[in-house]
């Protein structure tokens, strides 16, 4: 535990995914999707005509409930088994595969792009259930914050690495005599073998804890798959019950799916609302998206040391009254400059919220079951992001207007904001030494 080497390569997986994150899902992938696989005509599907950003929502929405759905019993297998560092792998590097394989769509591929797409938002979402699970096991509870921070604070200068490089790809594609749209398709696949490559390092310098637990006698009998899946089911099962006995935890995770539905929303939709409701040139949506990540490597860092000085819950409480002003703000704003300064807040808002977030309910859950629990915050992460996104594109359907969508997104960190003060985090850790969890 709070051995530098594990610490860093632990981080250099953010560093090395958030290169999918920034170039493929945020940045260049969902302009590239609206204005080329998509189009301005919109794609029909059993006789109704859907726009580009309906269908993004719709995406995001599948790739998070297959993670809602199979994440628990995944990360139950997974801490019985020892097998976290495994599980990461073949999610990784499925993930960057599909992200590769993104290079072969083109204007009209809207099936094929959305069927490679999703998988490889799959292999993110899903090997991030097993990589946030390593956070308990190398960090103790007064450096998880700080620890929780780096990571984010690597992937975005990972992340905004990357995507400097596409982005002067993108804008210098007529010096080296290639269309605009293939420097699109290579920074895309680009970010895929970045993802790839930089994990080798994590895989190096990651240590599994060894299995604690003996594999029952009654499955021995059984073939493998079944038997673990069958552990993976009842463990779940069983975690479910603990964390519905423990008040504070529970809580948490309530206030915790509330608000972050509304900032997945804003981190997923943020480029397609600029693009289509704002018409904002791609120049000035790749731009912001740079800032951004520079931004947040500085946002993760001083709401890391906030919360030191005061509480992880006190600072994670501000970036979401921060968050409230971002959609308000969002919902006015008819400029590139606007737009630049949204970047700025959103930028410094998502280091803190997403940092904070992770390591306070590393703190109040045991570490030998990390990846089951993880597993759960997954769930509700993900559960939330189901609904945004999904509720972002009806919205849009019914209005016609993404900006009704923004500007509802405030009840969610009202609400989560309310719920969070109620969480007593001495108790839910004070919880997790109980006998239910050993």
């Amino acid at each position: 535990m709070n051995d530098k080497k594990q610490i860093f390569g632990w981080a250099m997986y953010d560093w090395a995914n958030s290169a999918y994150v920034t170039t493929v899902a945020v940045a260049v992938l969902p302009i590239f999707f609206s204005g080329v696989v998509v189009g301005e005509g919109g794609y029909e599907f059993l006789g109704v005509r859907y726009d580009s950003q309906s269908l993004w929502g719709f995406m995001m929405s599948f790739s998070a409930l297959w993670v809602f759905i199979f994440a628990p019993v995944l990360g139950a297998i997974s801490d019985f088994s020892a097998s976290k560092k495994k599980f990461l792998m073949v999610f990784c590097y499925m993930g960057s595969l599909f992200s590769i394989l993104l290079f072969f769509c083109g204007s009209g591929d809207v099936v094929r792009t959305m069927i490679f797409f999703m998988i490889a938002q799959i292999g993110f979402v899903g090997g991030n259930v097993f990589y946030d699970a390593f956070l308990p096991q190398i960090a103790s509870e007064d450096t998880i914050d700080r620890v929780s921070g780096k990571g984010f604070a690597y992937g975005y200068v990972g992340g905004g690495l990357q995507f400097a490089l596409s982005l002067a790809l993108i804008a210098g594609h007529d010096r080296i005599g290639i269309s605009e749209s293939l420097a699109a398709r290579i920074a895309i696949a680009t970010a895929g073998l970045w993802w790839a490559g930089f994990s080798i390092i994590t895989f190096i310098r990651l240590k599994e804890m060894e299995a604690v637990e003996r594999f029952p006698e009654t499955y021995r009998s059984l073939p493998p798959v079944l038997a673990y899946a069958k552990i993976g089911l009842s463990r779940t099962v069983a975690t479910a019950k603990k964390v519905r006995k423990f008040k504070h935890l529970l809580l948490f995770l309530i206030a915790f799916m509330i608000y972050n539905d509304g900032i997945q929303t804003v981190i997923s939709m943020s480029t397609i609302y600029g693009t289509s409701e704002l018409k904002l040139p791609s120049w000035v949506l790749m731009a912001t998206l740079l800032i951004i990540q520079f931004i947040a490597f500085f946002g993760a860092l001083i709401f890391s040391r906030l919360a030191e000085k005061t509480t992880a819950k006190k600072a994670l409480m501000l970036t979401l009254l921060i968050w409230a002003f971002v959609v308000v703000y969002a919902y006015f704003i008819t400029s590139a400059k606007e737009f630049f300064i949204l970047g700025i807040l959103v930028g410094l808002t998502m280091g803190g919220s997403q940092s904070l977030s992770r390591s306070l309910y590393g703190s109040m859950i045991p570490k030998q079951a990390s990846a089951e629990f993880y597993g759960f915050y997954s769930v509700f992460s993900k559960f939330s992001s189901i609904w945004g996104p999904a509720v972002f594109a009806v919205i849009n359907i019914m209005s016609g207007s993404s900006r009704n969508a923004i500007i509802s997104l405030v009840v969610f960190f009202a609400l989560g904001i309310i719920i969070l003060s109620f969480v007593d985090v001495e108790k839910a850790r004070e919880a997790k030494t109980s006998a239910l969890f050993t």
